[in-house]
């Protein structure tokens, strides 16, 4: 087999790529390509946990109509099912593969289980306030002594390869050297997690260029739901934070929010106040701002013993620590940022697209989980769960295919090096900023119409360099990220009412019955 040729092709090294090489490698050759070094993208900052029904007080029901609360009603509800039914299998095998979920001596499991907002029970399992990073930690090194599993590290993905309406494979273009390789493979995979990135202020690394859903949408896959971008309601604001986010935990412990004069405000909103959903808190936040003309927030937790917060919260409290900030005494300043993309490539319940031979699972997906607006800690549920299910249809079906030896070398005769790349910086930061102020957690139609004609010729300039000029990683994320920006605009200003995430003042009312927001590549051509 040739060295660039694998049985599964893997685009994505969080926990979704990580749990899914290591779900499959037991049966069949894998290729994990990481845009960065293993462990720097988002999973590594998901903070809170995941959700599943664990106590025995809790119920099925019960989770699953916290989701379908959260997400409006929008969600497929057999989908929902689907991942809640299966999310004690998807935990117990991080357990046994020796994730140290915080122990709970005391309570009805061995574990200890938080409550955030949304969420009707506590059935949040989590290490501290850095599950991310730990089961990151706990799969790495069983992924790297795998005999089964490769490696690639720092490329970005270019392009799908296809035939007959097959994925055979993909570009990539390596970048620190920007050479260009062509991956075969029988089955690949899209683990290449969200768009948060087209905002101006995200929680989200900068690896979070939506390049999964891009690839997909030009290789022919419609997506769904790109207007519901979640905004996370607390991301610490200080000059020297960069964009560090302050888990929902905090609030599900306790937490408090005020305006700067130490006014409370979230008791007008809803009657949850600090457990309402994500949207109705980030939309909370933004209009006391707004009205107020304050540049944050306070989420206070001081009034939680000492020992308790450092305990539970040990990352956020050394983070604060850093700048200045203890919590332990004092409030900590906060603002909303982008945080989840709920919408992407559409999936059926394997996590198979509309191109065959190609999967996506993840923050890259719509499965119909998350609705309009997604449960807090059902993130990293739906990857597990959604692994498990592509592996078991993956490897029913690897015996009956096979790899096709010519696949195209990249053709770069026709192109010649830029004369300059100031554009690409130029465009990133125009992108982002017009993303923020556009298309943000409040929408209206002008400024809808404004985004859209801009990102429009945007996208033209970025198709007339591609085919020119030699290209570089840095502009292969700049158009993906514009590409993104421009679905997520389209399905933004398709939809005439107000629903979740989706927050348009110039169509503030709901709908009765609410229908997913689905974009074709051959209708919009």
């Amino acid at each position: 087999m040739s060295p660039f040729s694998t049985d599964v092709l893997i685009i994505g090294s969080g926990i979704t790529g990580l749990v899914s090489a290591l779900q499959l490698a037991d049966d069949c050759r894998v290729m994990i390509l990481s845009k960065t070094e293993l462990g720097q993208g988002s999973s590594y900052y998901a903070q809170g946990g995941i959700a599943g029904v664990i106590d025995p007080s809790d119920s099925f029901e019960d989770h699953i109509n916290d989701t379908l609360g959260a997400g409006s009603h929008l969600n497929d509800e057999e989908a929902v099912k689907f991942v809640v039914e299966n999310a004690q299998e998807a935990i117990q095998n991080l357990i046994d593969l020796g994730v140290p979920f915080t122990q709970d001596h005391f309570g009805n499991t061995p574990f200890h289980l938080t409550k955030e907002g949304g969420h009707s029970a506590r059935r949040v399992i989590h290490v501290a306030d850095h599950t991310g990073r730990s089961v990151q930690q706990t799969l790495i090194p069983l992924v790297k002594n795998h005999p089964n599993i490769q490696i690639i590290e720092d490329v970005t993905a270019v392009d799908l390869i296809q035939e007959n309406n097959t994925c055979i494979g993909a570009y990539t273009i390596h970048r620190k050297t920007n050479e260009i390789t062509a991956w075969q493979a029988k089955y690949t995979l899209l683990a290449t997690g969200g768009a948060s990135k087209a905002y101006m202020y995200t929680t989200n690394p900068d690896s979070s260029t939506g390049d999964g859903i891009a690839m997909a949408w030009r290789a022919g896959c419609r997506v769904a739901n790109m207007e519901f971008t979640q905004f996370h309601p607390t991301c610490l604001y200080h000059p020297k934070a960069k964009s560090f986010l302050i888990t929902e935990a905090v609030r599900g412990e306790g937490g408090k929010l005020s305006l700067p004069d130490g006014s409370a405000f979230m008791h007008k909103y809803d009657e949850r106040e600090e457990l309402a959903p994500r949207d109705i808190v980030a939309r909370s936040i933004d209009h006391e701002m707004k009205r107020s003309g304050a540049d944050y927030v306070n989420l206070d937790i001081s009034h939680k013993p000492a020992e308790f917060i450092m305990e539970h919260f040990p990352m956020i409290y050394q983070k604060c620590l850093s700048l200045g900030i203890d919590i332990t005494k004092d409030p900590i300043p906060v603002v909303p940022a982008s945080h989840y993309t709920c919408g992407g490539v559409m999936t059926d319940l394997n996590g198979e697209t509309d191109l065959d031979r190609l999967y996506a699972i993840g923050e890259v997906a719509y499965t119909g989980l998350h609705g309009a607006n997604r449960l807090a800690s059902n993130s990293l549920l739906e990857c597990l769960v959604f692994a498990h299910a592509a592996k078991k249809h993956i490897l029913s079906r690897l015996q009956t295919c096979t790899l096709n030896t010519d696949v195209p070398s990249w053709d770069g005769s026709h192109v010649r090096p830029a004369q300059e790349y100031i554009m690409i910086y130029h465009d990133w930061d125009e992108v982002r900023r017009l993303m923020w102020d556009y298309v943000g957690i409040v929408r209206r139609d002008l400024r809808l119409e404004r985004a859209r004609k801009r990102i429009q010729l945007i996208l033209d300039e970025i198709q007339e360099f591609y085919q020119t000029n030699v290209i570089t990683s840095d502009f292969i994320e700049l158009r993906n990220l514009v590409q993104v920006s421009d679905l997520i605009i389209r399905s933004a200003s398709a939809r005439k009412h107000s629903i979740g995430l989706h927050y348009n003042i110039d169509h503030p009312e709901s709908v009765e019955s609410p229908q997913p927001t689905i974009l074709s590549p051959e209708e919009s051509k």
